[in-house]
């Protein structure tokens, strides 16, 4: 009489870690699981969480994002067995919050982390000011992480060392790498394309000596365009989950740019597009493209209050029962403020 042999699932899961263990089956064992981190700075309304919904396939409408909030994305490799995960920090408020960056930007997450600058092309009086505020905070964080990493691991690696170049780098001794991969987002170019061409020659080459300056990747995109959006998921892909980027590459001003890190050199950025640079009086070429850039876009004082909302008042956020709760203590507390101003008025105060 046959055996019956009976297996229950924690013997079939055995059974499995047993032949990857030893070699056999159809998944090679080189291919792991990989968790990577991606922050998402930029311009105020600038369109960060919209393009993020579109990288992510999703279909419900973006809503404000309210100072900073995390989500993840997945992706399956190998027959649906290993499972990539990206985890997704945006920052809200331009810069008002740009001191939030400590949260996303620490030691345990420093080695898998990347950064996405999305700049709102539709309003370049702001757009300098935002890239430099960011990017030097987001950059200040990151080395700090970096020391923190070391001290604790008692690694020998230096923060320079975390974003190593190609030898072959183009400019590679005239640059200044940002400590970890750095993707660069011209959003909203649907409304750049009304500009006059001389100042999307002038915003073009900037972003560009910028992006190159910081061994950055560089793309123009609109989610008015399915096409520029599906560049864009491409190079999000790239950060997030580790797919190749391509090899697509557009530096004509006169179209979208799409220029991956290491496909620009400043001798095919050229000059700042203005006669007189010598009168600019510059320390350094940034600081050259800064005043040059300046001169044509004088850009706006932006408050450092903090334009965020009162998260109770925010619909997004609604709970009922407790909003009725709140608002009852809120006029107990407006109650209590009034009597305690009579109190004080009617009190007859002697020398």
């Amino acid at each position: 009489m046959p055996k019956i042999i009976s297996e229950t699932l924690w013997e079939f899961a055995a059974a499995d870690v047993q032949q990857r263990q030893s070699g056999v089956g159809e998944e090679d064992r080189s291919i792991e699981p990989s968790e990577r981190t991606v922050f998402l700075i930029g311009s105020k309304a600038g369109g960060k969480t919209s393009i993020l919904y579109r990288c992510l396939d999703k279909d419900e409408p973006p809503r404000p994002t309210l100072a900073l909030e995390y989500s993840y994305g997945r992706r399956t490799r190998g027959h649906n067995t290993f499972k990539d995960i990206a985890h997704l920090w945006e920052l809200g408020g331009g810069i008002s919050l740009s001191d939030l960056v400590q949260i996303p930007i620490i030691p345990s997450s420093i080695r898998s982390l990347s950064v996405i600058l999305v700049l709102d092309l539709s309003k370049p009086s702001c757009l300098w000011g935002t890239m430099e505020r960011l990017l030097q905070a987001a950059q200040e964080q990151t080395k700090k992480a970096f020391h923190q990493a070391q001290q604790m691991s008692n690694s020998k690696q230096t923060v320079q060392q975390m974003h190593i170049l190609p030898k072959d780098y183009p400019d590679r001794e005239l640059i200044n790498p940002f400590p970890v991969p750095l993707l660069i987002i011209g959003s909203k170019y649907d409304m750049f394309q009304e500009f006059d061409s001389d100042k999307k020659k002038l915003i073009s080459k900037t972003l560009r000596f910028i992006a190159h300056y910081y061994a950055a990747s560089l793309i123009f995109t609109s989610i008015k365009s399915e096409s520029l959006m599906s560049k864009t998921k491409v190079f999000f892909s790239h950060f997030a989950f580790g797919v190749d980027k391509g090899k697509t590459v557009s530096t004509d001003s006169s179209k979208p740019l799409i220029i991956p890190a290491g496909a620009d050199s400043f001798s095919q950025i050229g000059t700042p597009p203005t006669s007189d640079v010598t009168s600019l009086h510059a320390k350094n070429p940034k600081d050259l493209w800064k005043k040059v850039y300046e001169c044509i876009f004088p850009q706006e004082t932006v408050s450092e209050q903090r334009e965020l909302k009162d998260p109770a008042k925010d619909p997004q956020y609604s709970e009922p029962q407790i909003d009725a709760m709140r608002a009852q203590k809120d006029q107990e507390l407006e109650q209590y403020k009034r009597n305690a101003a009579k109190s004080w008025k009617g009190l007859d105060l002697e020398s």
